[in-house]
């Protein structure tokens, strides 16, 4: 049984301006120094597409690690998760990882995957209905990073699922509010946390800057996304796909860079970029275990067994959320 939960709240049409949406965002970080915006609006189903492709690359880690650890360790995930629970994916995407868990769970009383892209989600959760007839799977069109609505009653013990290392696309404080936010939500359940691992900068490098290009298509969509939505004109051949390890942050930062001097005009609205300028896209922070489990901590969870690869390139933790 499928059943959307919710659907987009904008209409195909006129660009929106609403607050807290794309065109509005982009506004504001056009307008700031330094400029910055969310990552999450990567995710168009060009970006989701193309996202998806990243998984696959030689040089793209995070995705296989994570799979093999999945692999290997996925009884006892299903043993802390137990019975009848009902699964929520935060940040669902293509929903290939949540499949390994699904098939170990006993009797999963619903699932319910929860994405920003609203097409690739739908079409990703009729794909798993096909394939697991009897799950109640309930896809929610809504950005996680902000307050939304589970269904009021839930079907069982309810247990988060966020892979990918989503989290490390957070600033720390985002990290702690969304973790604390999730501890409410998932009260009585807990939650089966993904995060990256600090290793050498050469893999990281490697990693965003693959040979093939494909990372730097998924960054300069963001800008064929805002010309496609918002009436923009941006030049995107004149910007380029800039991402390096900021080691005193522990982060990866991805970046558009102004290849030479140029104006923007969005809604009604120029403005200036310098040769050399950044539009700062995506931080992807890496942890150590003792890191995430302090953090994990202080956001009301109690930590529980870690699973990590061979070379400790990945983690999944399991985080016992509050009893009431």
């Amino acid at each position: 049984m499928l059943t959307a939960t919710a659907v987009r709240s904008t209409v195909p049409g006129a660009p929106s301006l609403a607050p807290g949406g794309f065109g509005a965002d982009l506004l504001a970080a056009l307008g700031q120094r330094p400029r910055s915006i969310s990552p999450k609006y990567f995710y168009d189903a060009p970006g989701s597409a193309l996202f998806d492709a990243i998984c696959e690359l030689p040089e793209y880690y995070p995705t296989r690690t994570e799979l093999g650890i999945l692999q290997a360790h996925v009884a006892d995930m299903a043993d802390c998760i137990g019975p009848g629970a009902e699964l929520i994916e935060f940040g669902a995407g293509s929903l290939t990882k949540v499949r390994w868990l699904l098939d170990a769970l006993e009797s999963p009383a619903a699932f319910l995957p929860i994405d920003i892209s609203g097409d690739h989600l739908m079409a990703a959760a009729r794909a798993l209905q096909h394939d697991h007839p009897t799950l109640r799977v309930f896809p929610l069109v809504a950005d996680y990073t902000r307050p939304f609505h589970l269904p009021p009653v839930a079907l069982g013990r309810r247990v988060g699922f966020f892979p990918g290392s989503t989290l490390g696309n957070f600033t720390p404080a985002q990290a702690l509010y969304f973790l604390r936010m999730a501890a409410r939500q998932l009260v009585g359940g807990g939650l089966l946390l993904g995060v990256d691992l600090i290793k050498s900068p050469e893999v990281l490098h490697a990693a965003y800057n693959d040979a093939a290009g494909v990372t730097a298509a998924f960054n300069l969509n963001l800008l064929h996304r805002a010309n496609r939505e918002l009436g923009a004109d941006f030049a995107v051949d004149q910007f380029a796909h800039s991402a390096f390890y900021n080691a005193p942050q522990r982060r990866i930062e991805m970046h558009l860079m102004s290849r030479c001097r140029q104006s923007v005009t969005l809604a009604g609205r120029t403005f200036e970029f310098a040769a050399g300028e950044t539009l700062h896209t995506e931080n992807s922070h890496k942890f150590t275990v003792d890191g995430l489990r302090d953090l994990a901590r202080q956001a009301g969870f109690t930590p529980g067994p870690v699973w990590t690869d061979p070379a400790q390139w990945f983690s999944l933790h399991w985080l016992q959320a509050p009893t009431h």
